[in-house]
């Protein structure tokens, strides 16, 4: 587990900070006693890192519902794991604070990303992700009557063909992991041996794709990406 004192002396910026114009009173001693000169940085380090284990602690405290297969030592340990690379990511980010909210606000979202990242990833660890686009089948309803069943098969009949016809295969996979059997897109990014954003700019070609195909048939379906 890292600690706050190393993380410190190796994280410190080689110029001053620049403190924005108008910031509060509160957010300006942190990035006083954050700076590279300070004589504090080190205690102001220690003390930012206890409010990001305060905030990862809440947000998985918030989410423990949802993986009750978890044990109490691993929410624990999920904690300190996202504090510590919050911290990482904060003091290497700290020239990019402008004041639009106070700094703990503006912290506290790092530590909140990193613990809903990471509890997302321990609830998959060891779990099969399945990327058979065949699967598109399981999406048939039955409507409120037999109209509206016969627009869903065709608009469902339509999405199966255009994903055969109109996506690579990688497209395929990772729209039919992420959209259908719901696979946390930071968690399939970590199997794929790629980033967040690599998945973002596939599931948006592929929507793209299938609205033009869609579009041809003289069919319309909502695409909106839901991910996150």
């Amino acid at each position: 587990m890292l600690t706050a004192t190393p993380m410190s002396r190796s994280s410190k910026p080689t110029r001053p900070l620049d403190r924005p114009p108008g910031l509060d009173s509160e957010s300006r001693a942190w990035i006083d006693r954050l700076s590279p000169q300070s004589p504090h940085r080190d205690a102001a380090v220690a003390a930012l890192h206890a409010h990001l284990l305060k905030a990862a602690r809440y947000e998985i405290a918030r989410r423990r519902r949802t993986f009750p297969h978890l044990r109490g030592v691993d929410y624990d340990d999920l904690a300190h794991q996202s504090a510590d690379d919050a911290l990482v990511v904060i003091l290497s980010k700290l020239h990019e604070f402008r004041g639009d909210s106070r700094f703990t606000t503006w912290a506290y979202k790092f530590a909140l990303f990193e613990a809903a990242s990471k509890i997302r990833r321990r609830a998959w660890q060891g779990r099969e992700i399945q990327l058979d686009p065949e699967g598109w089948s399981l999406l048939t309803q039955r409507g409120a009557d037999p109209q509206e069943d016969l627009e869903t098969q065709e608009l469902l009949t339509g999405l199966q063909e255009a994903m055969k016809t109109e996506l690579t295969r990688h497209q395929r996979e990772v729209l039919v992991a992420v959209t259908l059997n719901g696979v946390p897109i930071d968690v399939l990014a970590e199997r794929l041996n790629t980033s967040r954003g690599a998945l973002y700019k596939t599931i948006h070609d592929a929507r793209h794709k299938l609205r033009g195909a869609l579009a041809d048939r003289g069919l319309r379906a909502g695409t909106e990406d839901t991910s996150s």
